[in-house]
């Protein structure tokens, strides 16, 4: 059985203090950076995590060269790939499109969105903005 995760909680003041002005547009008001503003492969193994919180999102491992000017994974660092894990998902119906938006399940930072265009085995994409992770080396 998995451990449940413990939901943070915070004022859009604290969020303010806390975060630059772009991390917060986009992480909590659903903003997206501009493409290609930190789309490198990672400096080696570690660990992305959530920018607001430190929850483990993405494995660097799990890294890959979309082309699309944002951070790709084929899967979040636990595997999880129905939401039930620490990437949550939500439909998004913004912008006159359907798409699965994700973000942490611990803070409810968005993150980005998931399309089903990625590599093989799991055909997924997670397109996330730079600037709501935070790379941990191993």
């Amino acid at each position: 059985m998995k451990k449940a995760i413990p939901i943070m909680v915070k004022s859009n003041a604290d969020w303010r203090r806390e975060l630059s002005p772009l991390a917060y547009h986009v992480t909590r008001e659903h903003g997206t950076e501009r493409p290609f503003t930190d789309d490198t492969p990672p400096p080696g193994a570690g660990t992305y995590v959530c920018v607001c919180c430190g929850e483990p999102l993405f494995a660097a491992d799990d890294w890959f060269e979309a082309g699309c000017g944002w951070p790709s994974f084929t899967q979040p660092a636990d595997g999880e790939t129905t939401g039930a894990g620490a990437v949550g998902q939500s439909n998004d119906l913004r912008f006159g499109m359907r798409r699965t938006e994700v973000h942490c399940k611990r803070c409810d930072a968005h993150l980005g969105h998931v399309f089903e265009d990625g590599p093989p085995p799991s055909h997924l994409r997670y397109c996330i903005n730079s600037v709501a992770l935070r790379f941990d080396p191993a």
